[in-house]
């Protein structure tokens, strides 16, 4: 008690003191003195502990100054009623997203300001619709200096909706008066892949930016960054690597600040580089992947990183590492198939075909909704193999897809390479039924229909092709090649069915009207090359103008001249000449060749041997 007395005489006018000192912070808050206005929020908080105005006065100049830990801890440790914008914004600002999320879902009635933290809280962990929901409520329903920003930022939204979400945005109609909303614009055209579009936005974008007075060039170097990212981006999509490439350098060697930034350019050049220039890509992939600038990018940005970095390995020859990050990747993004593709790229590198094709049909069990692209991969591996029935009964899987002409003639083709006749009618055979059942107004019936009657009568089966004929007949009765086929086909096995058809026939003369007979005699022969009739090129003349159509007259060889002896003589009669000349030489009289006089004993006995010598 006696300490107590003391204090109040010590300080008797207390009330004053506090109230000149609120008048010294509302004159520091008007000269944004914010560090000089905290020292007095203390000085006021020394005199009185619980004054509630000072705390809210001092976490609103901790948060001004950035000193947004302080200003949370102070917030929590006062629990101060009506401060929720406040801490949210702090939360926010730290990088504690789920929990400024939390504390803004706490509150009933938002306000303005509240709904726009919360747009922006939800941009930040990627929930663009309901983002894109509550922007288009702000920008509707508000009407203050901020319908700009709003707008901006909306495009923002539209823009990652089609580019990460994959959904089909319309264009909100905003002006196009600053650089932000063209270049936001540009990225929704991105996502559409309106590249042209996109870049006459950009370029427009790079226009204003450039005529704003106001921005040093420090500043202009800095935003001219963002678009120029955009635009090597779409030079690389519309395959110009070159140009893009370019776009890329520049913007690395102004060395934007921009952290996200500074990521995708590093991951984008890793792109362009693909299986070349290791060592440059894996220092870019360094960048990209340090833990200050993954903080900055969004989940799909830093799944592209990752898988490329994933390749870079497999590129490289570090084969452990690829099989280990791609097993990562797989528990990590679940929904997609390149992780696995690349793990079973890696196997098949390492000729270990027989693991990637398990690793491939484990994940496919595991996933079926990705299955139609898996096991197409799964059928080149077993065709690497020469594992031709594997492969059909992994095309048969596909479910109603096998049924899809496509399908239906790779199967055909593979089941002929091995001769398997029986199995090829079946596909066809029973692609039409399908179709009979499913689709029977399907343009694919048709076509899959005329090559299940063409393969029938190839293999020598007219009763089954006469009933697809017939169906053929039935959709188009005035098709002549498909009645010619039917009475082929009936002829086989059923003569009069087929003397009926033939009836139906038109004349010859309609059938060849539109022949060309010069031409027809003139093509290649069904009898071969050997029996084509030749036609020469022969040059114009006045008698005979060029362009008529008649073979020319094949010319004769002249005959070459004998070649003569080498010692012949003209004045020599043929008397004189040796009579036996015609004879073989050795056969002539006067013939010496080369004959020598053996001695008996020469070439008998041992050889090589000689007789004793010296004395016994």
């Amino acid at each position: 008690m006696s300490r107590n007395k003391k204090k109040d005489e010590v300080n008797p006018d207390r009330e004053t003191t506090i109230a000149g000192l609120y008048g010294d912070l509302q004159k520091l808050g008007q000269k944004q003195e914010y560090a000089k206005a905290i020292k007095v929020c203390n000085q006021i908080l020394g005199n009185k502990g619980d004054e509630v105005e000072a705390v809210q006065y001092k976490i609103v100049c901790q948060m001004l100054l950035d000193q947004f830990e302080n200003a949370l801890a102070l917030i929590q440790k006062n629990k101060i009623t009506g401060m929720d914008f406040e801490k949210a914004y702090c939360q926010y600002r730290l990088n504690r997203t789920s929990e400024a999320l939390k504390t803004l879902r706490a509150v009933k009635d938002l306000d303005y300001r509240m709904k726009e933290l919360l747009a922006q809280v939800l941009y930040r962990l990627e929930e663009y619709q309901e983002c894109y929901d509550l922007y288009r409520d702000l920008v509707k329903n508000s009407d203050d200096d901020c319908e700009v920003e709003r707008q901006t930022n909306m495009g923002a939204v539209i823009a990652s909706l089609e580019m990460w979400d994959d959904q089909e945005m319309d264009d909100p109609g905003f002006e196009e008066d600053t650089y932000e909303i063209c270049y936001n614009k540009a990225c929704q055209y991105i996502g559409k892949e309106d590249y042209k579009t996109a870049e006459e936005k950009l370029n427009k974008a790079e226009s204003i930016l450039r005529g704003d007075q106001e921005l040093t060039e420090e500043e202009l170097e800095e935003e001219l960054g963002l678009i120029r990212v955009q635009q090597g981006y779409v030079k690389q999509c519309i395959n110009k690597p070159k140009e893009a490439s370019e776009l890329y350098n520049l913007c690395m060697k102004s060395k934007p600040s921009d952290l996200s930034l500074l990521g995708v350019v590093s991951n984008n050049i890793v792109t362009i580089n693909k299986d070349q220039n290791m060592f440059d890509s894996k220092k870019k992939l360094k960048i990209a992947t340090g833990e200050n600038i993954q903080k900055k990018l969004s989940k799909k940005q830093k799944g592209c990183i990752v898988i490329n970095q994933c390749l870079l390995h497999m590129y490289s020859g570090q084969v452990n590492q690829c099989h280990k990050l791609a097993e990562s990747l797989i528990k990590q993004y679940p929904d997609l198939d390149t992780p696995v593709l690349i793990e079973a790229a890696q196997y098949v590198k390492d000729k270990k075909l027989n693991q990637a094709i398990e690793l491939l049909k484990s994940y496919v069990e595991k996933h079926p909704e990705q299955a139609f692209s898996l096991k197409l991969v799964i059928v080149q591996l077993y065709l690497t193999q020469g594992s031709i029935y594997p492969a059909c009964d992994t095309l048969k899987s596909l479910g109603n897809l096998q049924y899809k002409p496509g399908i239906v003639s790779a199967l055909v083709t593979l089941y002929n390479s091995q001769e398997d006749r029986e199995s090829a009618s079946d596909v066809l055979i029973n692609a039409v039924k399908w179709y009979k059942a499913n689709e029977p107004k399907s343009p694919e019936l048709i076509t899959i229909t005329r090559a299940n009657a063409d393969y029938q009568l190839k293999i020598g089966k007219p009763s089954i092709a006469a009933g697809m004929l017939e169906d053929l007949r039935k959709a188009n009765p005035k098709d002549s090649r498909v009645l010619a086929q039917l009475i082929s086909a009936y002829s086989t096995f059923d003569t009069n069915k087929a003397q009926q058809l033939s009836k139906e026939l038109p004349p010859v003369e309609e059938i060849a009207k539109d022949i060309d007979v010069v031409l027809l005699e003139t093509s290649f022969s069904t009898l071969g090359h050997k029996y084509m009739k030749k036609t020469q090129k022969a040059e114009a003349s006045p008698a005979a103008p060029a362009g008529d159509g008649l073979i020319t007259k094949k010319k004769n060889k002249k005959k070459k001249k004998g070649k003569l002896p080498k010692n012949y003589d003209a004045n020599v009669s043929p008397a004189d000449l040796d009579q036996e000349r015609w004879l073989p030489r050795r056969e002539r009289s006067y013939y010496r060749g080369k004959r020598r006089d053996k001695k008996k004993d020469i070439g008998k006995g041992t050889q090589g041997s000689s007789g004793p010598s010296g004395d016994m």
